[in-house]
């Protein structure tokens, strides 16, 4: 990441180039974080708290302290890493600094609330349904606040335009 505390990534267009295509790996995942949520659950409370208390006319068990935990375990990590990396790309930006302290926060608190919000759901109290549902909407639009605020700096930048393409052969 020296590239971008040294400037040089305004003047290499093959890690604009890699960098971009992260992000459209990154998207792919927002979509795909996206579906998987729907087809589990909506945004109405009432599908959350079926989705985690389960349901006896839909002969739905509760999901179990088992499950819950690894989903957590897995997701603590790989949730933790793409917001790292996302809030890492981001602070090298033109936005404002309070911007970037602003979503960078809002960004790991989404990811754990995220995480959270089922357990709270599941042992606490069906409540916290209320919570998951923001907590997930706060998630995917903070990672689609990241995602665009970096692939706006690169594209903005003019850099990737003034540049040979990493694909054009001299």
């Amino acid at each position: 990441m020296r590239f971008f505390v040294t400037g040089e990534h305004r003047r290499k267009a093959l890690l604009n180039a890699v960098i971009l295509m992260f992000l459209g790996y990154v998207a792919l995942f927002w979509v795909s974080n996206g579906l998987m949520y729907f087809h589990k659950m909506s945004l109405n409370p009432a599908s959350v708290v079926t989705y985690y208390l389960g349901s006896e006319e839909d002969f739905r068990p509760p999901r179990s302290y088992e499950s819950l935990l690894e989903v957590t375990h897995f997701h603590l990590f790989a949730m933790g890493m793409l917001v790292m990396t996302l809030v890492h790309l981001m602070l090298m930006t033109e936005l404002p600094v309070g911007m970037k302290i602003v979503l960078g926060g809002l960004s790991f608190f989404a990811a754990v609330a995220n995480e959270a919000g089922g357990w709270l759901v599941r042992f606490v109290h069906p409540w916290f349904a209320w919570f998951k549902v923001g907590a997930f909407v706060l998630l995917e639009l903070t990672l689609l606040a990241l995602m665009v605020a970096v692939a706006w700096s690169l594209v903005a930048s003019g850099k990737l335009s003034k540049r040979p393409r990493p694909w054009h052969v001299h």
